[in-house]
């Protein structure tokens, strides 16, 4: 499952192995001064499943791909035992949202707000 860390400066979305080979893509990194907005999803599979994606879709289960959707690019990593997560809004970089899976969204935002 993918796990946001914050490493420095910057909020990192580090991708297994399986992830990096289902979206076609390596882990992400952002400067935590882009972070415009976190949001809490109570269904993250929702928010992720709109677009034409680039990846791995399994409707309700899981998305972990590149969307385009609504003149966005969405990185999106969902699975079916994290069907809660984050949207992480960003300003400036070369994706305009994540859309991340997670067990316990509410502490992962608490942390990226304390770090930014």
């Amino acid at each position: 499952m993918a796990e946001l860390k914050i490493h420095g400066g910057d909020l990192v979305l580090q991708l297994t192995r399986l992830e990096e080979l289902e979206a076609l893509h390596g882990d992400l990194k952002a400067p935590l001064k882009a972070v415009q907005s976190i949001e809490v999803l109570e269904d993250a599979h929702d928010a992720a499943d709109h677009g034409f994606k680039v990846g791995e879709r399994l409707p309700g289960h899981s998305e972990v791909a590149v969307v385009y959707f609504d003149g966005r690019k969405i990185f999106a990593a969902v699975h079916h035992g994290t069907p809660r997560g984050l949207r992480i809004a960003f300003t400036g970089e070369s994706y305009d949202e994540w859309i991340v899976g997670s067990t316990d969204p509410e502490s992962l935002k608490s942390l990226i707000d304390a770090a930014r």
